[in-house]
């Protein structure tokens, strides 16, 4: 059994943002036409008026302020509200694999690799924009990588899920290294018209450099102590968006076609099960919560994170021991943990204990322990 470590990590960021301000107007611009274009079945009770979003209220609720995404004037256009992404020919690399490259590219400068030192590609990521051909393989023909390469959906935990995929492949010898990236236009599934979640996600990539120790030569690398994962059924978040759609063209254009959840019910319920998983990853390797120096959680919602550590240490984390992207990133699903770990580890000194964790839909979970070298 080799040992396993994470040698690099990218991050690819878009170069458009929004601010709250500039969505809530959008956001209102559309709600007062709806709501003049509806005055008599509103004021007969017939339909339900729209009530205006802010700022304050969103990063109130969220902790977030502001969001990059891939297309900022189709999303901030009343009349549309959402990305423009026109479609590419077959003989252009596809959105996801654009993205990819981006946040690859980086990893394998940080790990001082080359195409040819990898042996497989994981694409790991909430929405994949197609069936097939695998978007990993697309990113293992744009790289030049020899090998293998699949696509892998575990949702917001889809990065920590492919991070033990990877470990568990190189281990085993069947690959010597592997890149595994989360290319995510959460923006696409993301109902801009609804004031309770129009306002949590972002688009961005990530990409993760999972290689043998003995073959690791870059400074940047943390032993992959341990992972843990743990899966359990929830319609509280949900996306109903898939090929089988025109086959019941009654649900064509319903709510439940992009991304629904139940926040209140998220938050009481996936708060305590993470905490829990955590903490029993950590007693499982004989390891002591006061020994983590840091914790790269899923970013997707700020007082969470605050409930998720505090559950841990007894106590309200610092900044430093749980680092914050969110404010500027909004929730990127997966790739949201690896910015906070790429934006945040080269300041923590050889020895360092660490957690990476993410959690989401499913419900999923996924836990991987780190120690810098």
């Amino acid at each position: 059994m080799h040992k396993v470590v994470i040698s690099g990590t990218g991050l690819y960021t878009p170069a458009n943002s929004i601010s709250n301000e500039e969505l809530v107007q959008s956001f209102n611009t559309y709600v007062a036409q709806f709501n003049a274009d509806n005055a008599d079945a509103i004021a007969r009770g017939e339909v339900q008026a729209l009530t205006e979003s802010s700022a304050a209220f969103i990063e109130k609720a969220s902790g977030i302020k502001s969001r990059f995404v891939m297309d900022k004037d189709g999303i901030l256009d009343p009349q549309r509200m959402a990305p423009r992404l026109p479609e590419r020919s077959n003989e252009e690399w596809s959105v996801l694999c654009q993205m990819a490259i981006g946040a690859a590219e980086q990893a394998l400068q940080r790990a001082g690799k080359t195409a040819a030192d990898i042996d497989g590609v994981i694409v790991a990521c909430s929405n994949l924009q197609r069936a097939y051909p695998a978007i990993a393989i697309e990113v293992q023909e744009a790289l030049g990588i020899q090998g293998f390469g699949f696509d892998m959906n575990v949702a917001c935990s889809s990065a920590t899920f492919g991070i033990q995929t990877a470990a568990n492949s190189i281990q085993l010898g069947q690959a010597r290294a592997i890149l595994m990236v989360n290319p995510e236009v959460c923006t696409g599934h993301l109902n801009f018209r609804d004031r309770d979640s129009h306002f949590i996600f972002g688009d961005a990539a990530t990409a993760v450099i999972i290689e043998r120790a003995d073959l690791a030569t870059s400074r940047y690398q943390f032993d992959i102590v341990s992972t843990k994962l743990l899966t359990k059924f929830s319609n509280n978040i949900r996306n109903n968006f898939g090929f089988l759609n025109r086959a019941a063209e009654e649900g064509i254009g319903a709510k439940d076609k992009l991304f629904v959840q139940e926040g209140r019910k998220v938050f009481k319920e996936v708060c305590p099960m993470v905490a829990e998983l955590i903490s029993e990853h950590l007693q499982e390797n004989q390891l002591n919560i006061g020994d983590v120096k840091r914790f790269w959680l899923h970013q997707a919602n700020l007082s969470m994170n605050h409930l998720i550590v505090k559950k841990l240490l007894g106590r309200d984390a610092t900044e430093q021991e749980a680092p914050v992207i969110l404010d500027t990133y909004a929730n990127t699903s997966s790739a949201g943990s690896v910015i906070a770990f790429h934006k945040n580890q080269d300041d923590l000194p050889a020895g360092s204990l660490a957690v990476l964790s993410s959690f989401g839909a499913g419900y999923s979970i996924g836990s991987v322990l780190l120690r810098k070298r």
